[in-house]
């Protein structure tokens, strides 16, 4: 049986996933937090953007290409920073980055992944973006800078929506600590998924490496206040327009819900605003990230770069979002639920479920390209 019959879309692989991965690591992939609302926002204001289906429009092959800062993409989607993505399955950094460059989709490193920049160079072909959480030491940013651009990630994303850690209470309760520590409880959640536990037991216990060089100890955190914590500051427009100064490829800005902001940050050089509410994992009173979506592309006009994420679960709301105005999109969990399910082979099944998704639901409303989406919107 192949996976397109056994796993057709991507609540299939997370259901999985769930089966093959411990609890405490579950807790830490699914969880929002306060009440987990603006994570239940985001599904359901997805669902209310409609889009018309069209009759008589002949035969015709979608294409699903797009040009987003200067470089084409075949896809309309990216892979999003995850932190302690190695946490989820083992070596998931480096399948990520492969399949990226396979792809020729973005792969996005997190600061506070489990391998280094160093470490993924050999495997993000010309695909690497790097995940920027600010550092308050301006000699240890500029060392991050220089590391990332000399791995060969030409694409920086600055984080903005974490200006203080979120409580995360469910991977709280979990029990998941920074570094990982192995108590009873958390022992006993590994043995029931044997193959992640081999694995991770061959890879080692994931780590925040990236930052290891810049502390001398680190004590056991929580796992929302791990010590990229202890490292990073909350920025503010001085320290984004050093930032601007200092990295000379394509910058972005991730987190921005308020069209304001997103004006402001286009007139000081950004390359493209990335319309984000973390998935719902930092506060959990935010409007939905579709919601304010529209707004933003009315500010900034048609042609300005709009990344969008937070609630994607199947190609639908790729083009969901395309309709009110995004770019380009990013996933996190999605990937890692394929990940989780059947290691690599189910990241690369994520790609072949979002793209025959894509091409199935552009032929119900007639959209040729992605660019044709804005006319297929339902306003009721």
């Amino acid at each position: 049986m192949t996976l397109h019959r056994s796993h057709p879309a991507l609540d299939d692989l997370r259901q999985t996933a769930r089966r093959r991965i411990p609890r405490f690591v579950r807790d830490y992939l699914d969880s929002a937090t306060g009440d987990e609302s603006t994570k239940t926002r985001n599904r359901g204001q997805l669902d209310k953007v409609l889009l018309r289906p069209s009759i008589l429009h002949g035969e015709f092959t979608p294409d699903l290409s797009i040009t987003l800062m200067g470089r084409a993409y075949p896809l309309p989607f990216g892979i999003a920073p995850v932190g302690m993505s190695g946490l989820i399955w083992p070596g998931a950094e480096q399948t990520l980055a492969r399949l990226g460059a396979r792809e020729s989709i973005p792969y996005t490193l997190s600061t506070v992944a489990s391998q280094t920049p160093e470490t993924l160079a050999p495997h993000i072909g010309d695909q690497g973006w790097f995940q920027l959480y600010p550092p308050r030491d301006p000699a240890i940013r500029t060392d991050l800078l220089t590391r990332a651009r000399t791995a060969g990630f030409h694409t920086l994303v600055l984080t903005v929506d974490v200006p203080v850690a979120s409580r995360r209470e469910r991977q709280t309760r979990g029990g998941l600590t920074n570094p990982p520590r192995i108590t009873p409880r958390i022992l006993a959640q590994i043995m029931t998924c044997p193959t992640w536990g081999l694995g991770t037991l061959q890879t080692g216990m994931p780590r925040l490496r990236t930052l290891e060089k810049y502390m001398d100890n680190s004590k056991s955190l929580s796992s929302t206040q791990h010590i990229g914590y202890l490292l990073r500051t909350s920025p503010d427009w001085r320290y984004l327009q050093e930032l601007r100064d200092e990295w000379e490829g394509a910058l972005v800005v991730k987190g921005v819900l308020n069209p304001d902001d997103a004006v402001k940050l286009q007139n000081m050089g950004v390359d493209a605003v990335w319309v984000s509410n973390h998935a719902g994992r930092q506060f959990a009173g935010a409007p939905a990230s579709i919601t304010a979506l529209p707004r933003i592309r009315t500010a900034v006009g048609p042609d300005y770069p709009l990344i969008f994420d937070s609630g994607i679960e199947g190609g639908l709301d790729i083009l969901r979002a395309f309709a009110l105005g995004a770019s380009f999109t990013m996933l996190g969990r999605g990937f890692h639920y394929g990940l989780g399910a059947f290691g690599a082979k189910g990241a690369d099944h994520v790609v072949d479920i979002l793209r025959a998704d894509l091409i199935s639901n552009m032929g119900q409303i007639g959209a040729k390209t992605l660019k044709d989406l804005p006319k297929c919107k339902y306003i009721n």
